[in-house]
């Protein structure tokens, strides 16, 4: 019960605005001014700070170029991003070998452009920008000119400790790359999944529309419909029997009697199906989708444990219906021969266990069960997988919403020797309760 239909955002089709790089490099921009001006005037340490100033011209004329190029809410694609990620490393090295290479406390920032690729581009991007960081930092640590110091107070670093400032570095950008990407990755997957979970519910709520449009369209049809069998009948009693248009208003009057019959049954379905579909039974419920899977060849099973009399009643919720369809579609797929659903209910909780006969839960997946774009299904020649791994998501999220608590587990777990996978849904009766 996947939505086969939607697409999940790749990677490779995320586009950043551009605005919001040229705001990052503004900010740069000015702290490498102040930065050098500072040292240069305040502190009148010696070095090329002239050339440092042209660099820093060049970076900001490249903003003030591409702010008048595009718009401020322009999409950049991927590959245009890298390019500007990679100008700035190139430029900030540059900046680093003018003012003492590694030996300059402001050598960590080679990792900001690391870091920001990680959370917008492509693994092959951020791999690319994070070598060329390395080959970067590489240079620096055996060619640059001497650190701005007090030519009075000379300062001797070994080359061991920036040896050892270029591991940090290197390592330091490594690992904030990766974090930055998976968390971002995780963030994408799940706004992805998110947005397939609204859309689900969308066509669930249009479909419970259906039944009040029908209502509407038939109260609003009566009156007009009530005319035209009024004209009809009083035309067939002016016509006479010879009149050649008698059999018109004959077949006119049947017509509008016909679909007065039909409108009065839309009504009736209506109004006399709003308490009985409005509201159902936990039994009800479950057999509603359990019905549809029963033709699959695949023996289905529905047990109670519970007092009949006091069996919970609740209102018809649409997610509760997809999540519980889906997670029932999954156990009749797997299973090979038998499917078992039981029912318990008392004065507290309201819970659904579903089990089947088949190979189980995956080990390595068993316990990332219901992470978005997550599947261990196989196509119908095992050579593949398919779906886009959302229904598990979709459905947990929805039964959640409802307030039920979700295990997943396979029967070896539970001193079972049949095999299988067991799930069970409890909800506190409270909440479940119409």
């Amino acid at each position: 019960m996947e939505d086969e239909n939607y697409q999940p955002t790749r990677r490779e089709e995320v586009l950043v605005r551009l605005d919001t790089f040229l705001r990052l490099r503004r900010y740069a921009i000015i702290g490498q001014g102040v930065a050098i001006l500072l040292v240069a005037f305040w502190f009148q340490y010696p070095f090329q700070w002239e050339i440092c100033l042209g660099l820093i011209a060049i970076s900001a004329g490249l903003n003030v170029v591409l702010d008048r190029l595009y718009q401020a809410n322009h999409l950049l694609p991927g590959s245009g991003a890298m390019m500007l990620l990679s100008f700035d490393v190139v430029h900030l090295g540059l900046l680093l070998f003018l003012t003492g290479g590694l030996q300059n406390p402001f050598a960590i920032l080679l990792m900001a452009p690391v870091v920001v690729a990680a959370t917008s581009l492509h693994l092959d991007h951020i791999l690319s920008l994070w070598l060329l960081t390395l080959l970067a930092l590489s240079v620096l640590v055996i060619f640059h000119l001497p650190l701005p110091w007090n030519e009075q107070e000379p300062l001797d670093i070994p080359f061991v400790y920036n040896l050892g400032v270029w591991l940090a570095i290197v390592c330091t950008a490594a690992f904030t790359a990766i974090y930055a990407y998976r968390v971002a990755e995780e963030s994408r997957k799940l706004a992805d999944a998110l947005a397939a979970t609204e859309l689900v519910l969308q066509r669930e709520e249009y479909l419970s529309d259906l039944d009040g449009l029908a209502a509407a369209a038939a109260h609003e049809l009566g009156t007009p419909l009530a005319t035209i069998a009024l004209v009809a009948k009083e035309m067939v009693h002016e016509l006479g029997e010879a009149s050649p248009l008698r059999d018109d208003a004959l077949l006119l009057r049947a017509q509008a009697d016909r679909c007065r019959d039909i409108l009065q049954k839309l009504s009736s379905l209506t109004s006399a199906g709003e308490e009985v579909i409005g509201t159902q039974t936990l039994g009800v419920l479950v057999e509603e989708e359990v019905a549809p899977l029963r033709d699959f060849g695949i023996d289905i099973e529905v047990h109670s444990k519970g007092n009949l009399v006091t069996i919970p009643t609740m209102g018809r919720n649409a997610g509760i219906h997809y999540g519980l369809g889906n997670l029932l579609d999954n156990a009749v797929d797997f299973a090979r021969e038998k499917v078992v659903v039981v029912m318990y209910w008392d004065e507290e909780t309201v819970s659904v266990e579903i089990s089947d006969d088949g190979p189980g839960f995956p080990a390595s997946l068993l316990e990332r069960l219901g992470d978005p774009f997550l599947t261990g299904r196989p196509d119908n020649k095992g050579a593949q997988k398919r779906g886009l791994g959302l229904g598990v998501f979709i459905a947990k999220t929805l039964l959640e919403r409802s307030g039920a608590q979700i295990g997943f587990q396979n029967h070896i777990e539970r001193e079972h020797h049949g095999g299988g996978a067991f799930i069970e849904l409890k909800w506190p009766r409270d909440k479940l309760q119409a």
